[in-house]
């Protein structure tokens, strides 16, 4: 039997959840599955079109987390729950492992501590290895290496589908999305909250800021100064898919304070990314690629892989991660406003997510709002595939004989058929605009980055696009 949709009980919702990234929906998701109504906002106007759409796309084992910390417990047990969940609902996940690289003698003496620490973390599958096994798996890395540590857990992940899934998910079980909903002002009564956005008024019960790099800014509106997000960019190469044979495992740096370092890793969908660089900077919408992060860039590939720079980049991109001043996840309930913060999420953000939705419930429930779960709840998505390591639906003969928009490509670069682009239009959580498309089916992601198919895509964009929101819109929205 298909349980029953979940909608809002009245014109307040029970809690609003800020935040449209992979912490925002899976908290929208995790509460979605309880006796309660449940609005997402989100300021722009997809989900997962912040932080959460620019990262290393890599799920951590946790193995080089500061042991003890809320940030270490999140992330080791959501890299189980979310591996669970990508079986679940079919977002792309390939077990490559890792192998951090020491270059010098002080890295070199750094692996065993960095060993212990996996270890006190949970992870006892790190080996220490020397050069010879290091060539061995990675005979193209750059000369000089001296040893390494093995992570064999550590896995690409499509952060894309990740948010959608979770999204998708958090609206199959009645959660309200409401996109261009970007809060501006706070208004607390004695019972609810009077959220005004730039689309109108939204009350609720109980406010969940997971607003990433603007979390900040809502906490202040709610009267605390406890902490400031910096942004900081991090810029990526992204190789042809030539580079891929080169690259079968995530090659780490040895993590300085600074953060994990330049990495070169394989991808979800075929190719090879080096970066991030880690660069702060004032303004929190600055996600612009600069001519000192290609020179940092080029100087770092160069040592780590000289082989690979003599491929094609096919693509360059820039994401800001929300880092704060205090050493750990922020995240905190003030029972007497009906507000939980939940600030200060890295890049491991993306594994801890569903870990950290967890941990939200439980902290609402100990602040006094009462979560009874829901007897039924609908199925978890079942996500369409865009990694390269399964079957696509260009290569499925039966799926085209049933219906031959599969088999009419249209993005030769990533192989994306009209069905596809058809199906990302007609979605629970529907594309809107090319850029959504893009993350929902790869189509433009290519060598020619949409120059040869821009143009077909867009039209079958406009001919499929509903003229609908993703998700009811509250009355009170305008």
């Amino acid at each position: 039997m298909t349980p029953t949709p979940h909608h809002p009980r009245s014109d307040v919702f029970d809690i609003a959840v800020i935040g449209g990234g992979i912490v925002g929906t899976a908290i929208a998701r995790e509460l979605s599955g309880h006796d309660v109504s449940v609005a997402l906002l989100e300021s722009r106007d997809d989900v997962g079109d912040g932080t959460s759409k620019a990262n290393t796309a890599i799920l951590h084992t946790g193995f080089d987390a500061k042991p003890g910390t809320l940030e270490s417990r999140l992330v080791a047990r959501g890299y189980h729950l979310l591996n669970a969940y990508a079986k679940d609902t079919g977002i792309p996940v390939e077990h490559t492992g890792a192998v951090l690289v020491a270059w010098n003698d002080e890295e070199l003496d750094a692996l065993p501590g960095l060993k212990a620490k996996a270890e006190a973390n949970g992870y006892e599958h790190c080996r220490i290895v020397d050069a010879d096994e290091i060539y061995g798996v990675l005979p193209d890395l750059g000369e000089g290496a001296l040893g390494g540590l093995t992570v064999p857990g550590e896995s690409i992940i499509c952060t894309w589908t990740t948010n959608l899934a979770l999204a998708t998910d958090a609206r199959q079980r009645g959660t309200t999305i409401l996109l261009n909903h970007a809060v501006t002002a706070v208004d607390q009564g004695s019972e609810t909250t009077t959220l005004r956005t730039s689309a109108g008024d939204i009350q609720a019960r109980w406010v969940v800021n997971a607003a990433g790099l603007g979390a900040d800014h809502i906490d202040r509106l709610f009267g605390h100064d406890r902490f400031t997000v910096t942004p900081r960019r991090g810029e990526l190469f992204v190789f042809d898919k030539l580079a891929r044979p080169m690259v079968n495992k995530i090659v780490l740096p040895v993590p300085t304070s600074r953060g994990k370092g330049v990495l070169i890793s394989p991808t979800i969908y075929g190719n090879v990314m080096l970066g991030p660089t880690a660069e702060d900077l004032e303004d929190r919408t600055d996600t612009a690629t600069s001519e000192e992060g290609f020179d940092f860039l080029l100087t770092k590939g160069e040592r780590l892989m000289p082989r690979l720079l003599a491929e094609e980049v096919t693509a360059n991109y820039a994401g800001l991660r929300a880092a704060i001043d205090h050493p750990d996840y922020l995240i905190e309930a003030t029972p007497d406003q009906q507000y939980l913060l939940v600030g200060g999420i890295r890049s491991t953000g993306l594994t801890a997510g569903i870990a950290i939705a967890e941990h939200c419930r439980a902290l609402l429930e100990e602040a006094g709002l009462a979560l009874e779960p829901r007897t039924e709840l609908p199925a978890p998505p079942r996500m369409p595939n865009i990694g390269e390591a399964t079957r696509r639906p260009y290569e499925d003969a039966e799926l085209i004989t049933r219906d031959p928009a599969y088999g009419t490509i249209v993005c030769f670069c990533e192989r994306v058929t009209e069905g596809e682009i058809r199906d990302a239009c007609h979605a629970s959580v529907p594309a809107r605009n090319l850029e959504g498309l893009r993350r929902r089916t790869r189509a433009m992601n290519g060598r020619c980055q949409g120059f040869f198919c821009g143009a077909a895509v867009a039209t079958l964009h406009e001919k499929h696009s509903t003229s609908g929101c993703c998700g009811s819109q509250h009355k009170d929205a305008r």
